[in-house]
């Protein structure tokens, strides 16, 4: 069995723009749906999706047969947690409400075995290294982890640049909804100050090497991100996605009008 190449990874380190999609229905046969859609990339809620560690599992289970790579958000920023996620194969991780750099070198030794790191070594448990069928998985594991940082608040927008100075930190993902609210805009990502501090966010990523991310299901800015930048952005969410699906759907038959949706990020 040869290494799992993390190819979500390889074609961030080349520039190439991956269009994403956000799984947030905790089931491994809609993640599946999402993955024979053709995405480039599909992340794995566990911060606001109800999903336990065994549904992430299946979900990277159904998703591996097919070219879309998965990403995992953690609820938090735990090393233990972080261990588990790897170990069940998760390769590429999102970590939430990242503020300091000294947050992002922790995040960064949570991800690789010692010396560099503190990952636990329990291979012959783990499906990452298929149960140490993979020849020499632990002297290769490191280099196919990729971590992206989550900046959502005005410190973590203070401390930008230090944070994507950090060794070992692949990208920097701008988190919309809860970076409206910490600057006093909950609810309307599109408010020209919440814009321009996301624009300048962008940019000063980009700046400092490292890849800059993005959720944004309003099209046009979604393509402006990507002028700027950008080379991973999310689209949309499946909830989102499939609630709106079936309103259209009910409301043609029932009359009903369909919902308006306005400054919203998903």
């Amino acid at each position: 069995m040869d290494m799992p190449l993390n190819r979500f990874k390889q074609r961030l380190l080349r520039g190439e723009v991956q269009i994403g999609l956000w799984l947030g229905l905790a089931d491994a046969y809609s993640a599946e749906l999402a993955a024979n859609a053709g995405f480039d990339w599909l992340l794995i809620d566990g911060e606001h999706a109800p999903n336990p560690l065994p549904a992430m599992l299946a979900q990277l289970q159904a998703v591996a047969p097919y070219p879309s790579q998965p990403l995992i958000r953690p609820v938090i920023g735990d090393s233990a947690l972080i261990k588990q996620l790897l170990d069940i194969g998760a390769q590429t991780l999102l970590v939430p409400m990242v503020e300091n750099a000294g947050q992002a070198r922790e995040l960064v030794r949570a991800m690789r075995y010692p010396p560099q790191g503190i990952r636990g070594v329990g291979s012959a448990l783990a499906r990452a290294s298929r149960w140490n069928t993979v020849p020499g998985y632990l002297d290769q594991a490191d280099a196919q982890m990729c971590l992206l940082v989550q900046i959502e608040n005005r410190q973590g927008l203070a401390n930008l640049d230090a944070i994507a100075a950090v060794e070992g930190v692949d990208g920097v993902f701008i988190g919309p909804a809860d970076l409206s609210a910490s600057l006093g805009h909950r609810g309307n990502p599109g408010h020209p100050e919440v814009q321009a501090a996301i624009e300048d966010a962008i940019v000063r990523v980009v700046q400092s090497g490292k890849a800059a991310g993005i959720l944004s299901a309003d099209e046009r800015l979604a393509r402006r991100y990507i002028e700027l930048g950008a080379t991973y952005v999310a689209v949309g969410v499946d909830t989102t996605v499939l609630m709106r699906g079936l309103q259209s759907l009910a409301g043609k038959f029932k009359g009903t009008p369909e919902a308006v949706h306005t400054g919203e990020v998903y």
